[in-house]
């Protein structure tokens, strides 16, 4: 039993780490499928947008929903993790300001439509975006290390052959 728990979640990090990805990028994939379902979607919350003053009303569902399901396959091949996180926490930070915020902080059993769910999504991409900058720092930094390294070896060479 000790064992049980001290093993939990019996995953590696790197693997917890890739659940957690393509867990987002379906999460954002559903929401955005989800509007294809909605007859005169992109056109009403256009016009719900706009009477709300926001900038490019009827293009923002659009372009949403071009982040969402592209920016999802992208996450799911670890491909622009960064900017793609970028703009998942747009879109859900968007949203709590523009509509979840006004219904409080419940988004279920006890609220209807508040931002608690709006708020996890835009902690789980905050967390994307930082895991994404710190592994590209890393390959940066491993990469202009073997090139000097590389360099070096090449220079040793060099001189050893003069």
């Amino acid at each position: 039993m000790k064992r049980i728990i001290t093993q939990f979640p019996y995953l590696s990090m790197e693997h917890s780490l890739i659940i957690f990805r393509f867990t987002l990028a379906v999460l954002f994939m559903a929401h955005a499928v989800m509007r294809f379902f909605e007859p005169h979607y992109f056109h009403d919350f256009g016009d719900f947008l706009a009477q709300r003053s926001v900038p490019f009303a009827h293009a923002v569902p659009y372009i949403a929903t071009a982040i969402e399901m592209v920016g999802g396959v992208c996450l799911i091949f670890n491909q622009f993790a960064r900017w793609v996180a970028l703009g998942f926490f747009g879109i859900s930070a968007g949203g709590i300001i523009i509509i979840h915020a006004r219904y409080g902080w419940f988004n279920g059993e006890w609220g209807e439509g508040g931002c608690e769910y709006s708020v996890a999504l835009c902690v789980m991409s905050l967390l994307i975006a930082a895991i994404d900058r710190d592994k590209q720092k890393a390959n940066a930094l491993a990469s202009s290390h073997s090139s000097t390294s590389s360099a070096g070896a090449q220079f040793a060479t060099m001189a050893q052959q003069h």
